[in-house]
This record gives structure tokens, sequence and C-alpha cells, in this order.
């Protein structure tokens, strides 16, 4: 019976033609997510319960329960970056080996938080929908030139984007008290503060670029948007953990600041019934961070070349 490897990114298959070779001669027999979403706990115990040795992960959840009833399991490679889906613990105490694809979405990424910011500085859902309904309003912006932008994190999406809003001519700093890059601060003019307080108080726009560990989640509560400038918007590229929906919606809707952008939300998908969708200057995407054909191939590539070489094998 051949060892057995489960792919659970919808998307993986888009780039199944350069990855599944790979595999396929190494003797391992592919089992793909069919079922057009993550999975679930149960789903994942069912079908790797047995004969799975390695997993390509996606978004799908691995607590520590799951990995208890996955016996074959030797290795798990992620399928992106951030691995709080992921029992990390766990994991080391089982022997299971854990590896990330770090270094493959990270421009995706950042082109995407720049043009979240973009379309809340032009408003331009909100002006496509009044020209769509012939509606003569039109919603005035501002530019983006000359205003700061401030970077929660500074890892290898925070400086991509930092690149990009110094090319737009804003000013940037950057909160990160892990930050080891003083060549880069000064080589694009980015200033580097102490404090995340400090960056709320002083940013135009905030982007969020930290993993969901127990010092981050939630860091955006009530209390930080109360900082921001009333005409800040708040940027979130990163987990949807870091905010605090409910904070969120009240500071939103008193006016505490004047809009947000979203790749990424505490239940995925939302409730249709959530009622930040409801509101014209919230906008959420669907995790399509990641989503582009180049790097969905250094994503499928790359978490492939981790998993053969955590099962053993020579790249």
């Amino acid at each position: 019976m051949k060892n057995k490897i489960l792919i659970t990114p919808r998307s993986f298959r888009n780039h199944k033609k350069e990855a599944y070779p790979l595999l396929e001669e190494k003797g391992y027999e592919i089992i793909e997510n069919n079922f057009g979403r993550p999975l679930t706990e149960e789903e994942i115990i069912d079908i790797a319960k047995d004969d799975v040795v390695g997993i390509i992960i996606g978004v799908d959840p691995l607590p520590a329960f799951v990995l208890e009833q996955l016996k074959g399991l030797k290795a798990i490679s992620k399928y992106g970056v951030g691995m709080d889906n992921i029992a990390l613990d766990k994991a080391a105490q089982l022997g299971i080996k854990v590896k990330n694809a770090t270094g493959t979405n990270n421009i995706s990424v950042a082109e995407l938080t720049i043009a979240l910011i973009f379309t809340l500085a032009r408003w331009i859902p909100q002006n496509s929908s009044l020209v769509r309904n012939a509606n003569p309003t039109r919603i005035s912006g501002f530019e983006l030139t000359g205003k700061r932008l401030g970077l929660v994190g500074g890892g290898m999406i925070g400086r991509e984007v930092a690149k990009r809003a110094r090319g737009l001519e804003m000013k940037v700093s950057i909160f990160d008290p892990y930050f080891r890059y003083d060549s880069f601060l000064e080589q694009y003019g980015i200033d580097k503060l102490d404090t995340l307080d400090a960056l709320l108080e002083k940013s135009d726009v905030v982007s969020l670029h930290v993993p969901a560990t127990p010092e981050t989640r939630q860091m955006i509560d009530e209390s930080a948007l109360a900082k921001m400038k009333p005409n800040a918007f708040l940027i979130n590229t990163a987990r949807g953990e870091l905010v605090n929906e409910q904070a969120l919606y009240d500071a939103l809707t008193s006016g505490k600041i004047a809009g947000a952008a979203q790749d990424v939300f505490s239940s995925e998908p939302p409730s249709k019934d959530e009622k930040l969708l409801k509101l014209d200057n919230f906008i959420l995407t669907p995790h399509i961070g990641a989503l582009t054909g180049e790097a969905g191939e250094r994503m499928a590539l790359v978490s492939t070349y981790n998993l053969l070489e955590m099962l053993g094998h020579e790249r």
C-alpha cells in the first residue's frame, strides 16, 4: 500500500502539473480536497487517520486533538506562511515536522495591501456603485502622496509594502519590537517607532503585518482605535484575530476612524448577516492576498519541496 499525501488548499490544483509529479515519482499517492472549501477537523481525521504520512495544509485546522489521531503523520508543509492554524507545540511533542513556505507570497500580499489603501483613499467601490445606479453624486477622496503609512510588523510582507509606499511618496513608519533591519530603514527613509500607540497616533493609514499570537490577538481593540486619527484608515491583510471586530464596528459607525479594509476575518467566510459587511466604509475581500498565479506556483513548489525534504528525500 502506498503512503499518501493529503493536499488541502483548493488553489494548489492550479499548479498540479508542476507539483504532483514531484510527489508521485517518490511513490506517494495524492489525496485532494474535493469539498470546495477548507476541510473541517472531523474531515481531516476521517481522511488522514490511517496511511497519510504528509499534509500540505492551507487554512484548514490542525489543532492538537486532530494531530493526536493522525497516527501515521510525519510532516506538515504549510502552503503559505502563517501557521496559527497548526498546533505547533503538539506537533513537536508528537515528532511531526512542520515547515512553512517563507518568501513565496510576500509580493502578492503587499500589492493587495497597496490596492486596498487606494480603494479606501478614493472610495472606489462606492463611487462605482453611484455611477452604476445613475446617481450623479461623487465622493471625494484624498491623495496618498505625503500621507503617513504606519506598518505594524516589519517582516517580509511589511517591508515589501514599505518599499511600494515610499515609491508613492508616502511617509512610512514601522512598529516592530523584533525589527533588525536598520540598513533597510536608512535605504528607504523609514522611521522606526518604539510603541504601537505612537504609530497609531501619527499614521493616516495603519496596516497590520504580524502573525496571530497570544501577544497580537485583538491588539486593535477599542483603546487602540481611539488613538487613531478620525480620518485614518485601518488595513488588515494578516489575520482576522488581530482586530476586535465589535470595536471596529463601533469605531466605523461612530466616526472614530474613517474606514477599514480587510482581506481576513475572524470567521471565514463570515456570516451573510455580519454587521460589518453592511457598512459602506468597510471593505472585505475573501482572503485573496496570496491568490495570484505567481504566488500560487511558488507556494505549490516550495511547500512540495519542503514536504519531501521533511520526509527524507533530497531535492
